[in-house]
């Protein structure tokens, strides 16, 4: 009897270990919310149908504004973007633009159009994207980003044309301004942001 009692409690000691829950890898998706979110993960198409992985802005501070050709505030925002794109774009300042028609049909414009319609009128030469939707079910991902880092007043949906995101060194979003704020008004925030160190 006493011999079988070392092999009995044997038995039972790898029995209740069989029984101790194993732990559950973690799912990939928990992994990726761990990680910091960045306009980099981001591949968008510009205004030539070429892919542009966002990555490629690394380093930089980035103005990412959703643009149109026939709207009341096209004038006083791109002569502003020209003139901080002029100013700041050897410091590593780039403006991203994303033209679009769902505000009132006032970027009826193909993607050649707008092109040449920026840089006759404007001499600016942003980077220019494919034109995109930034509210509703066909938004671009890029756009469900922004507006969920940085939400609007009232509601999280871009309101008009030129809604502006700033973006730092690192690619997180910073500030949102509304259409109606001029470019012009917030260089201090950009000039703050160009100061900054990356730490990517």
């Amino acid at each position: 009897m006493a011999a079988v009692a070392p092999r009995l409690i044997t038995a039972v000691f790898h029995r209740s270990l069989q029984l101790i829950p194993r732990p559950q890898p973690i799912p990939c998706r928990s992994l990726s919310t761990m990680a910091t979110k960045t306009i980099y993960q981001f591949t968008v198409k510009n205004a030539d149908g070429q892919d542009v992985p966002l990555e490629k802005y690394k380093g930089k501070v980035c103005l990412i504004v959703n643009v149109a050709s026939a709207c009341g505030l096209t004038n006083a925002n791109y002569t502003q973007l020209k003139e901080l794109l002029d100013q700041y774009k050897g410091r590593g300042f780039e403006v991203l633009a994303f033209p679009c028609n769902q505000f009132g049909g006032q970027e009826s414009k193909c993607e050649l159009d707008i092109k040449n319609f920026v840089q006759d009128k404007f001499k600016f030469e942003p980077e220019l994207f494919q034109k995109i939707e930034v509210n509703g079910k066909n938004a671009s991902p890029l756009y469900d980003f922004l507006k969920k880092e940085k939400g609007g007043t009232l509601i999280d949906a871009i309101k008009w044309n030129f809604t502006k995101f700033l973006v730092d060194r690192d690619g997180k979003v910073i500030q949102r301004y509304g259409p109606t704020t001029e470019p012009k008004t917030f260089v201090a925030d950009i000039e703050k942001l160009l100061n900054a160190t990356p730490h990517l």
